[in-house]
């Protein structure tokens, strides 16, 4: 069940990133920075932003570009968000229909492009504009949700009605609808987000070859980070060096080589011999760092809008009969608490997850009780031996893991209930394809987002939202949301954001299974790198460790 079923929503909360501390196989000398080689996973499928959903892509495009805003980390090893390409932003309320808009302006600093232009408010203009757009067909394109505009724009197709504008060269501004504070730690911060040229953009497209993509040659690629593509061995490795045109001080490696491996066994080989000096992600097993939550949850999910599971008895009965401990254990994670995985912050010191509670029954002793709560409501939904709920098939996504687990589930679901539910494997892109259009009876779905915030996770299940695929329905799931979505207070807007959790989980619209943890290992000679509680690593500040 790794579907990326990616839900870029209303965004919140400070980051909480995890310092990790790095190293290198050989030490440079004084002043020269550090030569840096890790492994993050396989060859980029994309350095387009608008498309980049792998954690390895997201890597080294935060090497690459600098959104409005971006992330620090302190001597104490605590993160803020401080100006990025934008050297100040205010803030202005003004009266709207049904509430009020919220005016941000940012006042961009004097930076440059790799080729020496300058970064101007246009090239936000153009990226958030692309973003949008659904001839982009972008998977984060409702990160943009908030932004006054977004449903006129994409209904009409005309993104001019997306209100982002360029007041002037150094001017970019943005209205926003409702109070979104996570709008700046989370949005403006985002891989997704991040500016494009657009005579860059169709210069590349012109020259690249038939079937190409305009990123594929990234020695072309012109950049606004700290660091620029120098040099590529296609499907092995790519090395960047500082970017001189960048704005800020350098104090990290030398240069970076991102080495790409399809399979954690092969990177921990790399790192045995020296040819890598950090890891990530790998085999629990290998790792010496340590290991942190992974910003998803995987769900098995009703097709709520359509028969059999139109009738919450029998979505129910199928949920008290999962097994999610014996689930867990065959994927190598944990057992699901609710739809909001651990990691995701209540405020700055406390857990969304641990706050709430658990939302799922997962005590070992009391399964088999439960089996026979769901045996006792299949009776009552009038399916008392399973055998007239028809043919059902459990979709999801060809992998190992994914094989296993709906073998296993469906297994489960057989053995408590009697009923006859075929798993059955389909690529990735025929997955979503059968879920937008409504063509199935039960998936499975790896919930994730790329905002650290509960909201992420649960604004999707809204009536109006096409990442519904449940085709799930209630009046008072939708008011908590919209309470949340306009709230300036943030404990209220906790409260109704576990009050929407809870609700969620008392209509059985899916079934949490499991989370995973992304475990990585590493050298100890070196300091100054991070870990984004989206899942993307951040090496541009690493140095050699001092006494």
């Amino acid at each position: 069940m790794t579907c990326q079923f990616r839900f870029q929503k209303r965004l919140t909360a400070l980051l909480l990133s995890v310092v990790l501390c790095l190293s290198l196989s050989g030490c440079a000398k004084d002043g020269e920075g550090v030569s840096l080689s890790v492994s993050v996973g396989a060859k980029p499928g994309t350095l387009d932003p608008a498309y980049a959903e792998e954690l390895s892509d997201q890597t080294i495009l935060a090497h690459l570009y600098e959104n409005l805003m971006r992330v620090t980390v302190d001597a104490s090893g605590r993160t803020t968000v401080i100006g990025g390409m934008a050297k100040s932003v205010d803030e202005e309320e003004e009266t709207a229909e049904g509430g009020v808009n919220v005016i941000y302006t940012f006042r961009l600093r004097s930076a440059k492009w790799s080729d020496g232009r300058a970064v101007k408010a246009s090239d936000f203009v153009y990226a958030w504009r692309r973003l949008a757009n659904p001839a982009t067909n972008s998977p984060f394109a409702d990160m943009l949700s908030m932004v006054a505009g977004y449903r006129e724009a994409r209904a009409s197709g005309n993104m001019e009605q997306l209100q982002v504008s360029a007041k002037n060269d150094s001017t970019f501004q943005v209205v926003v609808r409702g109070h979104h504070d996570w709008f700046l730690k989370e949005v403006c911060t985002s891989p997704a987000t991040m500016p494009l040229r657009e005579d860059v953009i169709q210069r590349l497209k012109s020259a690249a070859p038939a079937g190409g993509s305009w990123w594929t040659e990234i020695t072309a690629l012109t950049v606004n980070g700290p660091y620029l593509p120098a040099s590529q061995e296609k499907g092995v490795s790519m090395t960047l060096t500082p970017n001189s045109h960048y704005y800020d001080n350098q104090p990290g490696p030398r240069e970076i080589t991102f080495r790409f491996v399809d399979t954690p066994e092969k990177a921990q080989e790399l790192y045995n011999a020296k040819t890598v000096d950090a890891v990530w992600p790998c085999e629990e097993g290998q790792a010496s760092s340590g290991s942190l939550p992974e910003l998803g949850t995987c769900v098995a999910v009703f097709n709520c809008a359509g028969e059999p599971f139109a009738e919450d008895l029998l979505r129910q009965a199928l949920s008290l009969a999962a097994d999610r401990n014996a689930l867990a254990e065959t994927a190598g994670g944990t057992a699901a608490e609710g739809l909001v995985p651990p990691g995701v912050p209540e405020d700055e010191t406390a857990d969304f997850r641990t706050a709430g509670g658990p939302l799922m029954d997962n005590d070992l002793e009391g399964y088999e009780e439960r089996c026979q709560q769901a045996r006792a409501l299949l009776n009552e939904a009038g399916y008392d031996t399973g055998s007239n709920v028809g043919e059902l098939e459990y979709l999801y996504a060809r992998g190992t893991e994914n094989e296993a687990v709906a073998q296993a589930l469906c297994q489960q679901w057989k053995d408590v209930l009697h009923l006859e539910i075929t798993p059955k494997a389909l690529s990735q892109q025929d997955l979503m394809s059968a879920l937008r259009k409504g063509e199935f009876t039960l998936a499975g779905l790896d919930v994730s987002a790329a905002a650290n915030d509960a909201e992420s996770f649960l604004m999707a299940w809204t009536s109006g939202s096409q990442d519904n695929v449940a085709g799930y329905k209630n009046s008072a799931y939708d008011t908590l949301l919209n309470v949340v979505a306009g709230s300036g207070d943030a404990k209220a807007r906790m409260g109704c954001l576990h009050d929407a959790e809870a609700l969620l989980m008392m209509d059985y619209v899916l079934i949490p299974l499991y989370t995973r943890t992304t475990a990585w290992t590493l050298r100890d000679h070196l300091t100054g790198a991070f870990r984004d509680p989206r899942g993307w690593f951040s090496f541009s500040n690493v140095t050699v460790r001092t006494a």
